[in-house]
Order: structure tokens, then sequence, then C-alpha cells
């Protein structure tokens, strides 16, 4: 049997990601923005390599977006499929969860 994480909560997760690296993109680019006004011929050539990276990060980021969506759309299917062909196996797992997690919050 293998080891599923929920679709629900691994798309959860893979959206905070995203928010996460969108924030520190804007972060970074408003970093870049302040620091114009400064100068120096080195400067300006970290300033131009960053935005680079920058604009690198977005696409690659963006693209990430797309992955991640597919996979928890596909995730999303295949528990579907599984709960509509073996409805009592996933009750059994369903209640196996909720016990451990219930034994777990209960030792706190």
């Amino acid at each position: 049997m293998t080891n599923h994480q929920s679709p629900i909560s691994a798309e959860h997760a893979s959206h905070k990601l995203v928010d996460d690296f969108k924030a520190l993109i804007s972060d970074a680019e408003a970093l870049i923005k302040a620091s114009a006004e400064h100068g120096g011929e080195a400067l300006h050539s970290v300033r131009a390599k960053a935005q680079q990276t920058l604009s690198t990060a977005k696409e690659s980021l963006s693209e990430a977006q797309d992955v991640i969506a597919e996979k928890a759309k596909e995730a999303a299917q295949e528990a579907d499929v599984f709960v509509h062909e073996k409805p009592w196996q996933a009750v059994g797992i369903a209640a196996g969860a909720g016990l451990l997690i219930g034994l777990l919050i209960g030792r706190r």
C-alpha cells in the first residue's frame, strides 16, 4: 500500500508555497527598486543580475504552479476513483487515520 498525502492538504500546502515565493519575489523587487538611487557601477551590475534572476524565478514559479495544480487535480481524481472502487477500504483508512489522530491529540 502506498502512502499518499491527502489531495486537499497537498493542494493547500502547494498554494501556500507558491504564495510565499510570490511574496519573496515581490519583496526582492521592492528592495531592488529602493536601492536604485544608490550607486556605483558594481551595485548597478548586481542589481541587473538580481532583476534577471527574479524574472527567471517568476517564469519558473508560474510553470511550477501549473504543474502543482495539475498534480493536485490528478491526485483528487485518483482518490475519487479509489473511494468509488473500494468504499469499505476508504472508510477503514479514514477511521484508522481518525483514531491515530485522536490518540495523538489525546496524549497532549
